[in-house]
């Protein structure tokens, strides 16, 4: 009966559909599940239900018989960027302010001890659209990561541990126009597509006290986008091949629960300087801490929580201009800081819903680029970001 139940879940993940992504720590969402980014992306010890497959797929061992979660969050990017170059500025905002991201999840227990689930949820992506602003290039970059998990997790006492296989969906378009001195010419190779693959392992341990720790560990997913990159950077020297590969990724997580009372904390290292592609535009491994609290009443809860991960893109401080337009004007991952916030309701003993509102604060970046582009140019860019999740719950 339960592997029914599982069957019609999966079957529902269908109809979810992913746009451009724009995220945060990085280019990686600092939380996928409504719950866990209402903790300011904290979960790596500490269960959501189903949700966790998204996070520690060990967590999945504390849901009971069969529970869905299905939902999304909009997501509205705002990246103001100023281009100084032979003594003009120029100014826009981009255009690419808003995006869908889907997030769906489902967990059962089939035996007393195995766990199974599936999901489905956009992970990751950038991109900025400045069409029509001939002073920033007309610079368009949209990447889009989407990824698919079969988690399996199996308990023994207090010791829980998972395994998630991954395939993940790709796909990288940058387009732009040189400055009429460069030649004029627009540069782009058009829309390239790839799957990768890998696996998300993860284990809690159980202290029956209220205190749980976990550890997570994700591996680095090969992705080949063709001439996608190689087309964008000739022009300017960059030296980068085909390969634009997701970092791998590791944490170490504690949870503490007391009557309503829980607190989540988190810290995650994300390899952005090994990964091929981000390596090459000088991004650097990113340290990301994480803390949130939760009161949960019953049939209502509310959540708070704090992320943050200083940014991983290297400026060159003069030395490499072309590499810091790149990464300001079309992968602006700047954003440092995020506040979270959240709550539940419960409606009956099968059905509850959570939102979400998760607010990174504005950081101002700039770089001299006056070796490429003449005395006194410069870039600055202003990047703070709104997110708005909703997520219902069904167990049965």
């Amino acid at each position: 009966m339960k592997s029914n139940k599982l069957l019609i879940g999966t079957l529902a993940f269908s109809f979810a559909a992913s746009t451009a992504l724009f995220a945060t720590n990085g280019d990686t969402m600092i939380g996928v599940g409504a719950k866990t980014r209402a903790m300011g992306g904290a979960g790596i010890a500490f269960s959501h239900g189903a949700e966790s497959t998204l996070v520690n797929p060990a967590l999945i061992t504390h849901v009971q018989d069969t529970e869905i979660s299905f939902g999304g969050t909009i997501f509205m990017p705002t990246v103001k960027t100023d281009i100084t170059m032979m003594g003009n500025t120029n100014s826009a905002t981009s255009d690419a302010d808003i995006s869908m991201i889907p997030a769906v999840a489902l967990a059962s227990q089939v035996r007393d001890n195995l766990f199974i689930g599936a999901g489905m949820w956009g992970t990751a992506g950038m991109g900025t659209d400045f069409r029509g602003k001939t002073g920033l290039f007309d610079m368009e970059t949209t990447l889009q990561l989407m990824e698919f998990a079969v988690p399996v997790a199996y308990k023994m006492g207090g010791l829980s541990i998972g395994i998630a296989p991954i395939i993940q969906y790709g796909s990288l378009d940058i387009s732009y126009i040189l400055p009429p001195f460069m030649g004029g010419t627009r540069i782009g190779d058009g829309q390239h597509q790839d799957f990768g693959f890998g696996v998300n392992l993860g284990a809690t341990y159980d202290f029956g006290n209220g205190i749980t720790v976990g550890a997570m560990y994700k591996s680095k997913i090969k992705m080949d986008y063709g001439n996608a990159l190689t087309t964008a950077a000739a022009p300017f020297g960059i030296p980068v091949g085909k390969h634009l590969d997701q970092p791998a990724e590791f944490g170490v997580g504690l949870g503490w629960r007391s009557g309503p009372h829980g607190i989540a904390i988190d810290w995650k290292r994300i390899q952005w300087g090994n990964a091929a592609g981000y390596k090459q535009f000088g991004w650097k491994n990113q340290n990301v801490f994480a803390v949130g609290y939760q009161y949960d009443a019953g049939d209502w809860a509310l959540r708070v929580g704090y992320n943050h991960g200083k940014m991983p893109i290297t400026l060159s401080n003069g030395t490499n201009p072309a590499q810091d337009m790149f990464n300001l004007l079309g992968f602006p991952a700047t954003v440092e800081n995020h506040i979270t916030a959240g709550g539940s309701y419960v409606f009956n003993k099968n059905f509850s819903a959570d939102f979400t509102v998760a607010y990174a604060l504005e950081k101002k970046t700039s770089a001299d680029i006056s070796g490429m582009f003449g005395p006194g140019a410069e870039i600055k860019n202003k990047h703070h970001q709104l997110g708005l999740s909703i997520q219902l719950n069904y167990k049965f």
